[in-house]
């Protein structure tokens, strides 16, 4: 007996899933006061981040490596470096990420899954104190 082992892109519903959630967060991160922090590092329009954001959480879940394709290794920490992004900037865009997954990923185990490492990721990307 085989088991086949799927990615958390395939399980969580692959490109609709990673679109919905990426969008959702953006659209939280634009409305929500107790964002207005995280929001001010950004550029006026949203679209190009929320781009570059789908295309990299596609590969981090396990789907296709758009944003490596298109752009290269990630070097997340050095291309985050020209914004100031301290504590509340960064508790800011995990209040955004977490209510953007429990509104668009269903099942509780996988966003457990999904949370750890990319909490872990938000404090590396912290570059002020």
């Amino acid at each position: 007996m085989s088991e086949e082992t799927i990615t958390l892109y395939e399980a969580i519903g692959g490109d609709r899933a990673v679109r919905a959630l990426t969008s959702r967060f953006y659209e939280l991160m634009d409305t929500l006061p107790e964002a207005a922090n995280c929001r001010a590092v950004h550029p006026p329009s949203l679209e190009g981040s929320q781009e570059k954001f789908y295309e990299y959480l596609t590969g981090y879940l396990g789907g296709p490596q758009l944003y490596i394709e298109k752009r290269g290794h990630p070097r997340l920490r050095s291309r985050h470096f020209v914004a100031a992004i301290g504590p509340k900037e960064r508790d800011e865009w995990l209040l955004c990420f977490r209510r953007a997954m429990d509104e668009t990923i269903e099942n509780e185990k996988l966003r457990a899954i999904i949370w750890e490492p990319v909490e872990r990721l938000a404090f590396h990307m912290q570059n002020r104190e």
